[in-house]
């Protein structure tokens, strides 16, 4: 009778249960994977922004079924607002306000209503980037995903490029005079006028430096999937995707990408080895790189900057004459003949001073808590895990287990990725890319892990960031006038 009696007290249990109570629980059940088909599509969004639709869906690509994956991405995404933090962070601010300023340097600095509305629909895709990331990429083993989905563009990228290159490059005589282009490879004369052949990538990637900065920034974030005394895993999952995408920076012949790739070696190195002795291996890396050709045989040099300088001093002048507006998103190089090739200068000219403002108040709280969570004295131990209030009963509350060292790892990473971004930026005019806002919505993603462990003090509050961001916006145009007028001086 006891086990009769033991047999029948589930059902009794369920029979209790309300229908209140059942579709609470199915609301919760369609709330989780809601959740789950939002990141599913938020990454599947940024492999198609890299590799293109037509890549992608081949002649379906003609239905814009990039802009179905858009809208399903946004619409799953607005449940997870109910407990996101992404709005209350500056940086949401900022992408409101660059927006904005998108759409007034074009209906306002070029007297244009229809084309305002035109650029301000080609800015929105890239801000995306870090709403999907804030929304739905908030674990390390999302993040991780993202960086697989990072490392399957570049590789995808770079074996198409190199099989061009070692078969099509060599048996197409058009190809071998310049006279025409291949998808992968760009044809272009180095400094003694011989022809060489550069790597890129497709649609936004689709100029050489642009996928060398792309590859320069992945670098750094596949030490993600480090882990201490695991020597095969490390091999296969960081050692050797590491060499292949240097192989594939190298073939884009970037000299702004070898910059970058120098700026990260001494970041890296001084934590262990102190700053004089990493500034002497960044030195042999970058003879080493000569000595091998990097950049093509091409100069590094002011003399061969020059027509780089001219033109930032060019894009200095404009925003002298439309320091408000500016001349036009997307309007530098009709205005000038060629781009200015650095995104604070293009940034400045393009949306005005009121623009640089809202880019400087995205970088400014970024870089900052990129700092804070890699630094071991603003990080504690983690506090006792709390499971927070749910919208749902019956919702799972599990929280991810990560140490202050696993924090302070992950934020070393994104410190190394943002300043090859940036560092390639000053060469680049890519001031509004996605990839920007993606690694800034994971350097707030793994902010918001410290905080909810009470590992870190919270952010700064607005009315602080505010007066940063003046301050660094106007410093970045004094640093670059200081820039050109240094230069001059040196031709």
């Amino acid at each position: 009778m006891v086990g009769v009696e033991n047999f029948k007290q589930p059902v009794r249990h369920i029979k209790s249960v309300t229908p209140a109570a059942w579709v609470m629980l199915n609301m919760s059940s369609t709330f989780n994977q809601t959740i789950h088909m939002g990141f599913v599509l938020s990454v599947f969004y940024f492999v198609i922004y890299y590799l293109t639709p037509t890549t992608i869906f081949g002649p379906l690509a003609a239905a814009h079924i990039e802009l179905i994956i858009a809208a399903l991405a946004l619409l799953v995404s607005l449940p997870a607002l109910i407990k996101s933090f992404i709005l209350k962070t500056p940086q949401t601010l900022a992408l409101i306000g660059m927006a904005i300023a998108v759409f007034l340097s074009v209906f306002i600095g070029m007297h244009w209503p229809g084309g305002a509305l035109h650029v301000f629909l080609l800015y929105i895709p890239n801000a995306f980037a870090y709403f999907l990331v804030g929304l739905h990429c908030n674990t390390k083993r999302r993040l991780q995903v993202v960086v697989l989905a990072l490392l399957f563009v570049c590789l995808f990228v770079i074996g198409h490029g190199a099989a061009e290159l070692f078969a099509g490059a060599r048996t197409s005589p058009l190809l071998q005079q310049g006279l025409t282009e291949s998808p992968y490879l760009l044809t272009q004369k180095s400094d003694s006028g011989a022809l060489f052949y550069r790597l890129r990538g497709l649609g936004e990637i689709n100029d050489p430096n642009d996928f060398a900065q792309l590859t320069v920034c992945v670098i750094p974030l596949l030490f993600i999937f480090w882990r201490s005394k695991k020597l095969v895993p490390n091999l296969l999952l960081v050692g050797l995707p590491a060499c292949i995408l240097l192989t594939g920076v190298f073939l884009t012949h970037s000299r702004g990408a070898l910059i970058a790739l120098i700026a990260i070696t001494v970041l890296a190195a001084r934590r262990r080895i102190g700053t004089l002795p990493a500034l002497a291996v960044a030195g042999g890396l970058f003879i080493a790189a000569s000595a091998l050709h990097f950049t093509g045989g091409r100069e590094i040099s002011a003399t061969a900057g020059s027509d780089r300088s001219g033109l930032w001093g060019v894009g200095l002048q404009m925003v002298k004459s439309h320091p408000l507006f500016g001349v036009g998103f997307g309007n530098f190089a009709d205005t000038a003949g060629l781009t200015a090739h650095n995104s604070v200068v293009v940034c400045a000219a393009e949306l005005g001073l009121s623009g640089l403002f809202f880019w400087a108040l995205f970088l400014f709280p970024t870089i900052r808590n990129a700092l804070s969570i890699a630094s071991s004295a603003k990080v504690t131990e983690a506090g006792p895990l709390v499971p927070e209030q749910e919208p749902f009963p019956g919702q799972s509350t599990t929280i991810e287990v990560l140490d202050k060292e696993e924090i302070n790892r992950l934020g070393r990473l994104l410190i190394l990725s943002l300043t090859g971004f940036l560092v390639a930026a000053l060469f680049l005019s890519r001031a509004y890319v996605l990839t920007l806002f993606l690694l800034g919505g994971m350097a707030e993603v793994v902010f918001q892990m410290a905080l909810d462990r009470d590992m870190i003090s919270p952010r700064l509050p607005l009315k602080r960031v505010l007066p940063y961001a003046g301050i660094l916006a106007v410093g970045l145009v004094l640093f670059m006038y200081i820039m050109v007028r240094i230069l001059n001086v040196m031709r």
